[in-house]
C-alpha cells in the first residue's frame, strides 16, 4: 500500500469507502496512475500551478441530477510524488465528493485519517 504498487482491490476498497464517507452510494470513477511530466501538465491546465503534485481530483456531474449513472469524475495520482499511493486514492476520492482540506477546518483529513484507519 505504500510505494509504488497498489493493488486493483486495494484501489477499488479505498475509493468504495471514501465515497461512503460522503454519502455517495453509486456512480463510476476512474483512478489513473501517471507520471510526474503528466500530473504537471494537468496541474499546469487545471490549476495554474505547472509543477508536480501528489494528487488531482476533477469531478464531473457533482450533486445534481444525472440521466443515468452518476459519472463522479476523476482522480489523478503521481505515483513518483506520492509516497502511500492507498492515501491518496482516498485523498483523491473524498474530494469528488465535495471535500476539501483548503477551505475546511481539518474535516476532510481527518475523515481521511479515520478511513485510512479502517482500511489497513
Amino acid at each position: 500500500m505504500i510505494g509504488s504498487a497498489l493493488a486493483a482491490g486495494d484501489v477499488r476498497s479505498a475509493a468504495v469507502l471514501a465515497l461512503a464517507s460522503g454519502g455517495v452510494q453509486d456512480g463510476h470513477l476512474a483512478v489513473q496512475f501517471v507520471d510526474a511530466a503528466r500530473i504537471a501538465e494537468l496541474n499546469g491546465t487545471h490549476r495554474g500551478r505547472p509543477q508536480a503534485t501528489d494528487v488531482l481530483s476533477f469531478p464531473v456531474d457533482g450533486s445534481g441530477e444525472a440521466a443515468g449513472e452518476r459519472e463522479l469524475g476523476d482522480v489523478v495520482i503521481c505515483t513518483e510524488h506520492t509516497a502511500d499511493l492507498l492515501e491518496a486514492v482516498v485523498h483523491g476520492v473524498l474530494h469528488l465528493v465535495g471535500m476539501d482540506h483548503e477551505a475546511d477546518d481539518g474535516e476532510m483529513l481527518a475523515v481521511q485519517r479515520e478511513l485510512l484507519g479502517w482500511l489497513r
